[in-house]
């Protein structure tokens, strides 16, 4: 059951069944870490971004690990860059979620921009591996540790920014909801059974990603699938389902800013699921593994996440159809993608 193979029927019960699992999880989650971000004093963004980002991309981790390990790179590195373009379009589900006004417009925050831009240049990097002479030192392509670098660097331009007046802001309305800590919201529980609590969810997150991974592989195998619409549109999706529903739950709850930070966050730790490709696959680089589909799926996702930059700036109150002109944009653009991918 653990490492043979799985019978088509089983996989297709089993993957349900571990979304199902994921969905449930990161509704805790959601909760949990709205009174968590208070607690720590981090506030929702730099808290969405890492701990909300790192937990709700850990089973997008583990699909990415257990398929690079069995040999199907192409499968992993879909997931890695499909899990991110389903995970954006989750913003527009949330705007969805919020009626009084645009998501964007309502979570406008310097730290999502800066987010947002680090994630456009992680993704740059990965494409510019891609095409780059295929050689690794110990089996990892010398872009894996250039990714990490940017990533911390990131982590650390957003840190700062947090703690001094920045030299650009956006500019409150009376529609911008302010990320103020809710002092009411704790429950009285204590933070170490809060933490217990956030770190047994992510535990079925994750066990659920290891199963969604497994499954995936053999619809790739039985049913000639390719294995970028398989990671992109199924494997994707399901990674996208922790960022979705703790973005709904979020918005819901009125942690806006954690809403979009989640997303954006996550995106960007799944950008480092490329590293983790690139470490356990052993048949070369991960990025020289990727064929036109991974590549023409990363290029979709650096599109979406353009267009969610814009709609950060830009800041329409209204748009199309209730969403702003980004989410349609976004609901556009992913469409698109995945149809090609199943051509």
């Amino acid at each position: 059951m653990l490492t043979g193979p799985w019978p088509l029927g089983q996989s297709v019960a089993l993957f349900v069944l571990a979304g199902g699992l994921t969905v449930v999880g990161s509704v805790r989650l959601a909760g949990v870490g709205d009174v968590l971000a208070d607690r720590t004093g981090q506030g929702e963004a730099l808290f969405g971004a890492v701990f909300f980002g790192l937990v709700t991309s850990l089973s997008g981790i583990v699909m990415t690990a257990v398929t690079a390990v069995n040999g199907q790179p192409q499968l992993a590195y879909s997931n890695a860059v499909g899990g991110i373009a389903a995970q954006t379009l989750a913003v527009a589900v949330a705007d969805a979620a919020h009626r009084r006004v645009n998501l964007e417009h309502a979570a406008a925050s310097m730290s999502n921009l800066l987010f947002g831009s680090l994630l456009i240049a992680l993704l740059g990097v990965s494409l510019m591996a891609s095409f780059s002479p295929d050689v690794s030192l110990l089996g990892v392509h010398p872009a894996s540790p250039v990714i990490v670098a940017f990533y911390w660097g990131g982590l650390r331009m957003v840190h700062d920014r947090s703690r001094t007046r920045p030299m650009w802001e956006a500019v409150h309305t009376r529609e911008t909801v302010r990320d103020v800590p809710d002092e009411t919201a704790t429950g009285g529980r204590r933070t170490g059974a809060l933490w217990a609590d956030f770190v047994l969810a992510a535990a079925l997150v994750v066990v659920a990603g290891w199963v969604v991974a497994r499954a995936a592989g053999t619809l790739v195998e039985s049913t000639g699938l390719q294995a970028g619409f398989v990671g992109a549109a199924l494997m994707g999706g399901v990674n996208a389902l922790p960022e979705t529903v703790t973005a709904v739950a979020a918005v819901r709850r009125g942690a806006l800013t954690l809403a979009v930070a989640a997303i954006i966050g996550g995106n960007c730790l799944d950008a480092l699921n490329l590293v983790v490709g690139d470490l356990a696959y052993r048949g070369g680089s991960l990025y020289h593994a990727a064929g036109a589909d991974q590549l023409f799926l990363t290029a979709g996702a650096l599109v979406m996440t353009t267009v969610l930059l814009g709609g950060l700036l830009v800041r329409q109150k209204r748009g199309w159809w209730r969403l702003g002109f980004d989410g349609v944009l976004l609901i556009g653009v992913y469409v698109t993608v995945i149809a090609t991918l199943a051509l």
